[in-house]
C-alpha cells in the first residue's frame, strides 16, 4: 500500500496514469446497458457489471504497474447525484458501495492507486443547458460529495464541468469536505469553457471562491489537438495556468463536442498517433496526469504510459 497522499503524488510526480475509458467500453466490449437515470453507477449490483468494470479496470491497473506510474481511477458516479439516484429507486449507499467495490480492486494490487469519487453537472455537459447557478450548485451537489466523504474516497473528482457557476458551486461543495479535488472542464479549442469563460479566467475564480483550493485543474473528454489548442490561446499563455492545469482524460477522436455528441460511431484512432498527440501538451504546458476517455482502450493507454 502507498503511503504519501493523493496530493503529494501530484506535487511530486511527473508522470500520472488515470484510467481509459470506461463506459464505451462496456456498452461494446460486454454488451451492457445502463440505467436510464444513474447510468454506469448500477453496475456494480449486478455480476456482469461487477466482472466487466473489474476487468477494465486491472487492464489499465496492469499498465500502471508495468511502467511504475502512480494510477488514479474514479468510481462511474457521474450522474448518482440526489435527483437521479431517487428516482432510479436506489438510496445514498449507492455511492458508498461504488467507493468500497473500487476500494477492493484497489486492495488487490500492489502499486500507488488513489480511489476518486466522480461527480459531475447536473445538466448537459457539452452544451451548458440546465446549469447551476453558483449557490444553487453548492447546495444541489453536497448530497453527493458528503457521502463521498464518508465512504472515505481518496479524491473527489469534477468531471467535464462545461460553465463556471456550476463549477464554482461544485469547488464550494467538494471544498467544505476536506477531501482533496479536481475540478475537469469541458473545454473547446479556443479556449474557453462551453460558457465562453477562459481556462484562465476559471482557474482564477475558483481558487478565489474556496478555503481548500482544488489540487489541480483538468479536461477530459476531448482530443489532445483540441486542448493544445486551446493551451495555445495567448489568454491561457499565463503562469497561472500553466502551474494550475495539470491533466486531461482525452478522446481519440478530434471531432468537436457537436460534431461526437450522439455520434453512432465509436470515433477512434491508433494508438501510437494517439500518444504522441498526448504527449506533446508538454511541450507547451506541465501536463502530468494522462488519462483516457471515449474511444481509448488498453492499446492506447499503453503507448501513452510507455512515452511517459
Amino acid at each position: 500500500m502507498h503511503l504519501r497522499t493523493i496530493s503529494n503524488c501530484i506535487e511530486k510526480q511527473q508522470s500520472i496514469l488515470m484510467e481509459g475509458a470506461l463506459g464505451e467500453r462496456l456498452k461494446r466490449e460486454y454488451g451492457l446497458t445502463f440505467d436510464n437515470e444513474v447510468a454506469m453507477a448500477k453496475l456494480i449490483y449486478d455480476a456482469n457489471g461487477r466482472m466487466a468494470l473489474k476487468n477494465i479496470w486491472q487492464e489499465y491497473i496492469d499498465i500502471a504497474k508495468k511502467h511504475s506510474l502512480p494510477f488514479l481511477a474514479a468510481t462511474p458516479t457521474r450522474r448518482g447525484n440526489r435527483e437521479r439516484v431517487e428516482r432510479a429507486g436506489c438510496n445514498s449507499s449507492i455511492i458508498y458501495d461504488n467507493v468500497q467495490f473500487l476500494r477492493s480492486i484497489q486492495e488487490e494490487n500492489n502499486l500507488e492507486m488513489y480511489v476518486g469519487g466522480l461527480m459531475g453537472c447536473k445538466g448537459d455537459a457539452y452544451t451548458g443547458e440546465g446549469a447551476l447557478s453558483e449557490n444553487q450548485a453548492r447546495l444541489f451537489h453536497k448530497w453527493q460529495a458528503d457521502l463521498f466523504c464518508e465512504a472515505k474516497a481518496d479524491f473527489l473528482f469534477a468531471g467535464i464541468m462545461p460553465t463556471l457557476p456550476e463549477a464554482n458551486g461544485m469547488a464550494q461543495a467538494m471544498s467544505e469536505t476536506g477531501i482533496p479535488y479536481i475540478i475537469s472542464f469541458t473545454i473547446q479549442k479556443d479556449g474557453k469553457l462551453i460558457d465562453g469563460t477562459t481556462i484562465s479566467e476559471a482557474i482564477t475564480s475558483i481558487d478565489r471562491s474556496v478555503d481548500n483550493k482544488p489540487m489541480c485543474y483538468m479536461t477530459n473528454c476531448v482530443h489532445p489537438n483540441i486542448l493544445y489548442k486551446a493551451l495555445s490561446q495567448p489568454f491561457n499563455q499565463n503562469s497561472m495556468v500553466k502551474k494550475r492545469f495539470l491533466g486531461i482524460q482525452a478522446n481519440t477522436s478530434p471531432l468537436s463536442y457537436d460534431e461526437l455528441d450522439n455520434s453512432l460511431d465509436l470515433k477512434c484512432s491508433e494508438p501510437h498517433q494517439f500518444a504522441e498527440d498526448m504527449l506533446k501538451l508538454r511541450y507547451i504546458s506541465n501536463i502530468k496526469i494522462f488519462g483516457g476517455c471515449c474511444g481509448t482502450d488498453g492499446r492506447h493507454m499503453e503507448q501513452v504510459a510507455a512515452g511517459l
